[in-house]
């Protein structure tokens, strides 16, 4: 349930993010760093999780590990509303379309998880979809790919480090925390300056650390418990939601050679989803006939 919470809430982001076009994606990030750091905040507090933190403090891996998943994480974040704000939903749609089939060949390449036969096929399905893209139009999706992989890389990262989902998130906050109080009094726009700002517009700046830390919280609950591999196969929930926004709400135009991209990639997800099913099926029957 926490996988197919995250992704659902990831879906609809984009409806609350074109809110928000009169700032600059850089000031929106900012502003889901600050508010994330608050909520997360209160929730260390309200569930007395600081033991964790403290214990995750004193481990110089654990901090690499959280402090490079922390930059990629905001890396991700901010390419993600400037794709929204820019009209390349569908790009981002695509990207996140690719991310489980790349948690597969993550999986496989630093966790030792076996791909079988349908997931080989399907990763292939998926690379011949981009590289048709990019051979016969001359299109690097290079939003996809790159929110793809720092997204994928960012879950590797979280796998690694034996800390739990609250006090993670809290730590990679915090760490992009001064960052985003730098950009705030040197670079942001008279719309960050919430004595002048509407109520409305304060409560849709505050909102963005909800729509932030909810499904994160929820995301690294599900990489922490499952399969990495098997964690790809709700992520079309997401992107999904994302695509029937972009072509159908804001009207993005939906060229040939992007359709044929996607269909290749759904072929991919398909087998996919066939194969991590069946494999879900027979894992059943063993477990309650033995």
């Amino acid at each position: 349930m926490s996988a197919i919470a995250a992704y659902s809430m990831w879906g609809v982001a984009p409806i609350y993010f074109k809110q928000l076009q009169i700032l600059p994606s850089a000031e929106v990030l900012m502003h889901r760093v600050v508010w994330s750091a608050l909520i997360l905040i209160g929730l260390i507090l309200g569930f007395r999780q600081l033991p964790k933190v403290k214990a995750a403090l004193r481990s110089p891996r654990v901090m690499q590990i959280l402090f490079l998943a922390g930059i990629l994480l905001g890396a991700n974040w901010l390419l993600f509303i400037w794709a929204i704000n820019n009209d390349h939903l569908l790009d981002a749609s695509l990207g996140y379309y690719i991310n489980p089939l790349f948690n597969v060949f993550l999986g496989r390449l630093f966790l030792g998880e076996r791909l079988r036969p349908l997931q080989q096929i399907a990763v292939v399905l998926a690379l011949a979809g981009v590289l048709m893209l990019v051979f016969s139009y001359g299109q690097v999706p290079w939003i996809a790919l790159v929110l793809a992989a720092t997204f994928g890389i960012y879950g590797l990262l979280r796998k690694q480090v034996a800390v739990d989902s609250l006090p993670g998130l809290f730590i990679e906050t915090i760490m992009l925390l001064p960052l985003a109080i730098g950009y705030w009094l040197f670079f942001a726009s008279s719309h960050s300056n919430m004595t002048a700002n509407s109520l409305p517009l304060n409560a849709m700046l505050i909102a963005a650390g909800i729509v932030t830390t909810a499904p994160l919280l929820c995301f690294t609950a599900a990489a922490r418990r499952i399969m990495y591999s098997t964690l790809g196969f709700f992520q079309y929930i997401g992107p999904t939601i994302m695509f029937f926004l972009a072509v159908y709400l804001y009207g993005e135009p939906l060229e040939e050679g992007r359709l044929t991209t996607f269909a290749f990639v759904w072929a991919g997800l398909l087998l996919f989803s066939a194969d991590s099913l069946r494999v879900y099926r027979n894992q059943r029957k063993l477990r309650y006939s033995s």
